[in-house]
């Protein structure tokens, strides 16, 4: 990963260095916030886009991505950027937001923040329309790749032969058939609604709270804000609002009621998730310990039957996994997994941190109190 960096960041011109490098991790706090803002909406994520390199830098850009996830997971992420021409087709060619392409597979950004390689910590961030990859290194190892975000709209294409393209197919069709197993006092207490929200219910947010998150926030400011730009991202708003909004203790129903068929369910269900980036890094084996499972949280709000608007989350310690498929005649996905604990990596950067400050302290106490 640090190699594939290098190599791009070396590829660069004084120019596009001065937009794809971003400070390191754990600078001074208008930075990192700079680094933990994200998004997965068509718009500015910060960074170099294709459209400002060379096809020799694009190869490189595609390389460092393909570093930070699984076979699988870049396919899909490939596929996502690929469906930008879909969905330009699907609208008609017609929507106009005031940029040459509106749905367009170059407004894909790469930003590396810090030294790949060196001794201090370093990540990247790659995202655009529908993906947003967020990797931090410490101490030569990916310490961190959550938020980890993809979408697919359409959610279902066709393809000749009377195939589907469904690149994010296998995380719904899991989840429904999860449900809609469950007896009928667990289904009960798993629909936290009979609607869906509009979206995910933790949106891009920095760190996972309460907080209801505004349509604005979903954009960066300056660019194209969608009307209604003060609403709810999730469009829900009192009891409703209340009754899908993140809780620290997990709505729904644990793994633990679960019997072993479904369990087996909801463990390929987060690897569906999880397998997003490589074997080694990714923390799905962790789910091999029964315990793990049983505290996973499963939570449903809108219809369970196929083809009408739906959302579904899984919780648990160390787990956030949201899903919606709402929009465009509920063929508009969007599926984002988090870590509350150390999205970004905060809590590596803080042990970190404070493991080189005692080891210099340390080293400076003895320079000058000598035995």
């Amino acid at each position: 990963m640090a190699q594939a960096a290098q190599e791009w960041l070396d590829s660069l011109d004084a120019d596009q260095r001065t937009v794809a490098v971003g400070p390191a991790p754990g600078a001074d706090g208008v930075a990192e916030a700079e680094r933990t803002h994200w998004f997965y909406t068509p718009t500015d994520h910060g960074g170099l886009t294709f459209h400002q390199q060379r096809p020799a830098q694009h190869r490189l850009v595609m390389r460092l991505v393909a570093s930070g996830l699984s076979e699988a997971g870049y396919t899909t992420v490939a596929t996502v950027l690929g469906l930008e021409n879909v969905l330009d087709r699907v609208e008609g060619f017609s929507v106009n937001w005031g940029r040459e392409r509106t749905r367009d597979p170059g407004m894909y950004y790469l930003r590396v923040f810090g030294d790949p390689g060196g001794p201090r910590p370093w990540g990247w961030r790659f995202g655009g329309h529908h993906v947003s990859l967020n990797n931090l290194v410490v101490d030569g190892r990916v310490a961190a790749t959550t938020p980890c975000f993809l979408g697919a709209d359409p959610a279902a294409s066709p393809l000749l032969g009377g195939a589907t393209l469904r690149p994010l197919g296998t995380a719904e069709e899991l989840a429904r058939e999860l449900v809609r197993s469950l007896r009928p006092a667990l289904a009960a207490r798993v629909l936290l609604l009979g609607r869906a929200p509009n979206d995910i219910v933790a949106g891009n947010s920095a760190r996972i709270d309460d907080r209801v998150l505004k349509r604005r926030e979903l954009w960066r400011p300056g660019r194209h804000i969608p009307d209604r730009a003060e609403e709810p991202a999730t469009g829900l708003d009192g009891a409703d609002r209340q009754a899908v909004a993140l809780t620290p203790m997990p709505k729904g129903v644990p793994g633990a009621e679960f019997d072993a068929a479904q369990r087996e369910l909801l463990r390929a269900l987060i690897g569906t998730y999880l397998g997003r980036v490589p074997d080694g890094v990714s923390p799905l084996p962790r789910y091999d310990d029964p315990a793990a499972l049983d505290a996973v949280h499963l939570a449903w709000a809108g219809a369970t039957t196929a083809g009408e608007p739906h959302y579904y989350r899984l919780q648990g310690p160390r787990l956030l996994i949201e899903w919606t498929n709402i929009h465009r005649g509920v063929n508009h996905a969007h599926a984002a997994w988090r870590d509350p604990e150390t999205d970004f990596g905060g809590d590596v950067l803080a042990a970190h941190h404070a493991a080189h400050h005692a080891a210099h302290h340390a080293a400076h106490h003895a320079a000058h109190h000598p035995r």
